[in-house]
């Protein structure tokens, strides 16, 4: 059925961009885990589990605020369409370099940062 294989297709494509994601997250070991203790292997896969989830999670809670923010600037957010929106981008998120964390950044319980500015159309 070509209904069937269309899901199909879509949970595979699901699938590839999770583990790019946790390829991209676990770049510097080059996918591979070198431990020699199983418990440490472990560790490792958990801690990468936890990274992705974790990203997954900013994503989705950023596009959910993206999408309240353009409605509330009176643009046309079709709900139909937010189905195919995927939290497993990570182009925006810094994985190499060096992470500042300032003290003074602290963002509050039930604060989020600032979305960026809306472009012209």
């Amino acid at each position: 059925s070509v209904e069937l294989r269309r899901r199909v297709h879509a949970g595979l494509n699901k699938g590839e961009a999770r583990n790019a994601l946790a390829r991209a997250v676990f770049f510097n070991r080059l996918g591979e885990i070198r431990d020699r203790s199983f418990e440490q292997q472990r560790y490792r896969a958990s801690g990468l589990n936890l990274v992705t989830a974790a990203i997954v999670l900013w994503n989705t809670v950023y596009l959910e605020r993206a999408a309240h923010a353009l409605r509330g600037n009176g643009h046309a957010v079709d709900d139909s369409l937010l189905q195919y929106l995927s939290p497993l981008g990570w182009e925006h998120i810094n994985l190499t370099g060096d992470y500042l964390w300032r003290s003074s950044a602290k963002i509050g319980a039930g604060k989020f940062r600032p979305l960026r500015p809306l472009q012209p159309a």
